[in-house]
């Protein structure tokens, strides 16, 4: 199979369902724990010194973090291979690595089955994101098939 020698099939992969959730429970959090750690009332028991109010806030600031990266989940294909950042890690493949792709009904995300007998998700392409998905990871096989060694995928 041949790759269209346009720009369009190397299109960065990104979630959609995913990533907003994630940038609205980023924003959510550090609102709600940076308002409760600054504007909450002291008690008979603890009066909430000015450390107790920057460590409760902190905490929303961590959430927002762990969201932050998740919102920045993306994989990046080029005719060398794929850049595939996941939630806490990033991994370069170059096509002729990836052996097989598979998204299984049931699957959050395709799984690509590496010549190393290592599998790596592709968190970039979700199945809530529905049909959208599976025209993503048909766009994702027919890069691993156009410029490296995949067979088809098992739906």
């Amino acid at each position: 199979m041949s790759i269209p020698t346009d720009a369009s099939p190397f299109e960065v992969f990104r979630p959609r369902r995913g990533r907003f959730v994630a940038i609205g429970l980023m924003v959510a959090v550090v609102t709600i724990f940076t308002f409760i750690g600054f504007f909450i009332e002291a008690t008979k028991t603890h009066d909430f010194k000015p450390i107790d109010r920057v460590f409760f806030a902190s905490i929303g600031w961590v959430l927002a973090l762990l969201f932050w990266r998740y919102a920045t989940i993306r994989a990046i294909p080029s005719r060398e291979g794929l850049v595939v950042r996941n939630l806490f890690t990033t991994r370069t493949v170059t096509w002729p690595q990836v052996v097989a792709i598979t998204f299984e009904h049931g699957m959050p995300w395709p799984s690509m089955e590496l010549s190393d007998t290592e599998s790596l998700a592709v968190m970039a392409i979700q199945r809530s994101d529905g049909k959208r998905s599976l025209a993503e990871c048909s766009r994702l096989v027919a890069l691993a098939q156009g410029l490296g060694e995949a067979a088809e995928p098992q739906r």
